[in-house]
């Protein structure tokens, strides 16, 4: 690869406490494992996007404090370009708690600043870049950058997790390709048949992730279905991020698209054999073997 993906949105710190079951009532619960790590959709998958062979570059906003210092340092430190990370004066940067059972179901507490998620001034910096790809965490950034993409003629990719209608709406159609949850696809298409909602699409790439039931996906009208990789999973924590990682590099390096799919499904299935989060993102050599 030839060039930098530049990973649009979210970057937050990440406490994650693994449990034996989740909580139902009150009280204490001592974890099994814990782990803080930088994380956020948009840095989990530039993180990811390095661990699988790539470049990456993210384009994120953290707060003026020491939580923002930290966070640069360690997605810098996973071999990221952090360059284009914004520091917004006097914001508290964005952290979330995690508690996690053993097969990897989480509650998530995230806490957001207003002031991060504020629209940039302009589009970013696209020197270096083969590709962008845009969280739904901040929608402005993400419409400048999906823009700025195709006016240059590289791939813009929609990472279409859950968010409010218009958000989705207003993103989709920028986007030469979209990969979505299956929850945020319902959303957006208004329908819950997978099948259905890719009908829907016509000539736009448009992948749907469904967890253990595959990945459904429609390439210029034709409806295709990749099963999930069978896996024991512990922690499905950015298990999506690294999916979409995995597609990013594929699609930058020209791989046919079955390729692709079958090795973002890889990537994401062996990620929910390890805890940590992001830091449970296998290698590229790791989902060639498992392929």
């Amino acid at each position: 690869m030839s060039g930098k993906i530049l990973c649009v949105g979210a970057l937050t710190w990440d406490t994650i406490f693994r449990l034996d079951v989740l909580p139902e009532r009150g009280g204490k619960y001592l974890p099994l494992e814990t782990v803080e790590v930088a994380e956020g959709m948009a840095a989990a998958q530039a993180a990811s996007i390095v661990r699988l062979g790539g470049e990456a570059a993210l384009w994120a906003s953290v707060g003026g404090d020491a939580t923002g210092a930290r966070l640069v340092q360690q997605i810098g430190e996973a071999g990221v370009d952090v360059s284009r990370v914004r520091t917004v004066a006097g914001a508290r940067s964005g952290f979330s708690s995690i508690l996690m059972g053993r097969t990897g179901e989480t509650i998530i507490v995230p806490q957001y600043d207003a002031a991060l998620r504020e629209p940039p001034e302009g589009p970013p910096d696209l020197d270096g870049i083969v590709a962008v790809m845009c969280d739904v965490r901040w929608p402005g950034a993400a419409e400048l950058a999906l823009k700025a993409a195709a006016e240059r003629g590289i791939p813009g990719i929609l990472d279409a997790d859950v968010a409010p209608r218009d958000v989705l709406q207003r993103l989709a159609p920028l986007a030469s390709h979209v990969v979505a949850s299956e929850t945020a696809a319902t959303i957006l298409y208004g329908v819950s048949d997978l099948v259905a909602a890719l009908g829907q699409v016509g000539d736009k790439f448009v992948a749907i992730t469904s967890g253990p039931k595959g990945c459904y996906w429609s390439d210029h009208g034709d409806i295709r279905h990749t099963p999930a990789v069978e896996v024991h999973a512990i922690d499905t924590l950015a298990a999506g991020d690294v999916f979409h990682a995995a597609f990013a590099v594929g699609l930058v390096e020209a791989w046919p698209t079955d390729r692709i799919i079958h090795f973002a499904s890889a990537a994401a299935a062996l990620k929910c054999t390890k805890f940590g989060g992001r830091l449970g993102a296998p290698t590229r050599a790791e989902v060639e073997a498992t392929l």
